[in-house]
């Protein structure tokens, strides 16, 4: 600027509204030179040491130079002075992001204002001594400058002041956001998504924290590891969807009753673990794991396509020796829950030092399961049955039994439950069913017409596919239908009622004979029984054994043969040992039966031979009449069978 500069006046609110000839004049030749108030604030800015900024930054400097000074050109060449401001409303707009959004500090975008203004000053100058504008006139329009300067940098600071308060206030819900999330992934390392308990990493923590403590005072301390006992079947039958709201509900009822100083955890699939120390073992373990049971006893009901009501139960293996570290103690509590399954599960076992022998056996037998089929390992033998009214054999039981490579003759209650938990026994169920009716059909053809039934599996029936297999069996082997009975459980049955009524009556309408194994101990009533294509009750041995123990003992026989006769089933009693037994089982009038008193379990030699001995026996009295025809089949079964 040069030094004779005319002084800005101070103007008045008319002067403002009509700034007058000259001043209009100046504001034409300003706004015809906006390209020199754009060069010459940048040349103002560098010669004063500004700040170097990159291409695009200037580029919006220059955008912001050009429109405040049409802006204020306008306003003095007659335009309103409100229209000037709202013309310009967008360069300070922009000019307080930019400084707020610190892409240039709030000083520098000041100073290159102030800058403008020089520009601007220099060029009406110039254009005030072309123009033979008069000093006051000029002075006045130095003034409007100095107006629009005001204007700008109040308004700037305010759009700074406002777009701050934003950016920190986005700055603030972005940092509680950030801590919210690292909370929530903190809980998800640290909790069940499912369940929203401690998994385990959380309860392996705790336990170890637990541990110290209990060195520290000496207190007691204890884990509990709980496994849902056959809980792969909801899943197989009901749909994951329902195991997962299953859990839920058994992590709700299990919370409901573990106390404040205990802690609940889910660890596994199906698998939960309770740590427990001081006043909660006031009581000893045992009483938590037996509260933790009955809470369990109270059926479960799961919404769905259609409302299912379940009973769970669980086994609960307890550790009360503290270990050196968290993952020993509870892997203690773990082997004892393998222990609590083994034993018949829906119980809790404390946790003893040899275990850890019977676990490693028992997984070495889990691996050797895996090759025995493919192995041609299993085999069967075969228990007689036989009408109680003449004694004359009516079918065979065929048992399984695998031949260990080491261990020689496993018996079935060593592996089938491991069959079981492992789902290995779909497989050699299948194998079971298919052999027993090649042997079947072999003999039949051979002029024995007995029967033959084969002991199912629940892991077997839970799918369409059983069905299938049943009718290849048939087909591949030639055994008449009618000669094959399938034994089922009551428990079997009960899993799923609707399903398994589906399934056993398409199998029934291939015309197989469906017999309730084990009759008795499970939770049928006489409108289950109505519900199912039943051909024959099996009365436990159980019951059996207790008719010369127990006076009731017969009094609940005669109640189940009643039963059968009622609803004209046949009836047929299993394990009978004693000539006791059999003379109150004939005085009922029970239609058939098994047992060590007849025949124990034979190889296939001597199963012939005795098939051959009882035909020629039996020859003159039936005269010829084949023992199906009197009292049609009994039992083949598949590796179900816990008999020996």
């Amino acid at each position: 600027m040069g030094e004779d500069k005319p002084r800005a006046l101070a103007l008045s609110p008319a002067a403002i509204a009509r700034p007058g000839e000259d001043v209009r004049r100046l504001g034409e030749a300003l706004e015809a030179r906006t390209e020199d108030v754009v060069n010459g604030t940048l040349a103002l800015a560098i010669d004063a040491g500004g700040v170097l900024v990159d291409a695009l930054v200037q580029s919006s400097f220059d955008r912001i130079c050009r429109i405040s000074t049409v802006a204020l050109a306008k306003w003095m060449a007659g335009g309103s002075p409100e229209g000037g401001r709202e013309a310009g409303q967008e360069a300070f707009q922009h000019q307080g992001h930019m400084a707020a959004q610190r892409v240039v500090s709030l000083k520098e975008m000041t100073k290159r204002c102030l800058r403008w203004r020089d520009a601007v000053d220099e060029v009406l100058c110039d254009s005030a001594t072309h123009l033979g504008v008069s000093p006051k006139a000029l002075s006045r329009a130095l003034a409007m400058v100095q107006l629009t300067l005001d204007v700008t940098l109040v308004r700037m600071s305010e759009v700074f002041e406002t777009e701050r308060r934003r950016t920190d206030d986005e700055l603030a819900r972005r940092q509680e956001e950030l801590v919210r999330r690292q909370e929530e992934l903190a809980f998800m390392a640290t909790h069940d998504a499912l369940t929203g308990l401690p998994n385990r990493t959380l309860i392996s923590d705790r336990t170890g924290q637990m541990l110290v403590r209990a060195r520290r005072h000496q207190t007691p301390v204890a884990a509990l590891y709980i496994d849902l006992d056959n809980f792969k079947s909801v899943n197989d039958t009901l749909s994951h969807a329902t195991g997962d709201e299953l859990l839920r509900a058994v992590a709700e009822r299990l919370d409901g009753v573990v106390r404040d100083t205990d802690a609940l955890g889910r660890v596994g699939g199906d698998e939960f673990v309770v740590i427990a120390e001081e006043l909660s073992l006031a009581a000893g373990p045992e009483l938590i794991a037996e509260r933790l049971q009955e809470a369990l006893k109270e059926p479960f009901t799961l919404a769905g396509e259609q409302e299912t009501h379940l009973t769970v139960t669980a086994s609960i293996g307890i550790a009360t020796a503290a270990r050196a570290s968290a993952e020993e103690f509870l892997r203690d509590a773990d082997l004892a829950m393998y222990q609590a399954k083994w034993e018949g599960k829906n119980r809790y076992v404390v946790f003893e030092s040899g275990m850890r022998d019977a676990v490693q056996s028992r997984m070495e037998l889990e691996m050797n399961l895996r090759d025995a089929l493919p192995n041609d390992e299993f085999f069967l033998v075969y228990q007689p049955t036989f009408d109680l009214l003449d004694m004359s054999p009516t079918g065979v039981e065929a048992l399984i039994r695998w031949k260990h490579p080491t261990r020689d003759i496993v018996q079935p209650n060593d592996f089938i439950p491991i069959l079981e938990e492992t789902g290995l026994i779909v497989e050699v169920g299948k194998w079971v069913l298919d052999e027993a009716c090649r042997q079947g059909a072999k003999w039949r053809e051979a002029g024995y017409s007995i029967g033959m039934a084969v002991n199912v599996s629940g892991r077997q029936l839970d799918t369409d596919e059983f069905v299938t297999n049943v009718r290849d069996a048939l087909s591949d082997s030639g055994l008449d239908a009618e000669a094959l009975t399938l034994e089922i459980t009551e428990t079997t049955l009960m899993r799923n009622t609707e399903e398994s009524a589906r399934r056993l009556t398409a199998i029934k309408e291939l015309g197989v004979r469906i017999a309730i194994d084990d009759f008795g101990t499970g939770y049928s009533s006489l409108a289950h029984l109505q519900q199912f294509p039943v051909d024959a009750l099996k009365i436990d041995r159980s019951f059996i054994s207790q008719l010369t123990q127990n006076p009731e003992g017969a009094t609940l026989i005669h109640t189940l043969v009643q039963l059968g006769k009622a609803l004209s089933i046949e009836t047929l009693a299993e394990g009978i040992e004693q000539p006791q037994e059999l003379s109150l089982l004939q005085a009922e009038h029970c239609d058939s039966g098994q047992g060590f008193l007849f025949a124990r379990p034979l190889d296939i030699d001597a199963a012939e031979a005795f098939l051959e001995n009882s035909a020629k026996n039996s020859a003159p009295a039936n005269n010829g009449a084949p023992a199906s025809a009197r009292r049609t089949h009994r039992s083949a079964s598949t590796p179900t069978s816990t008999r020996h």
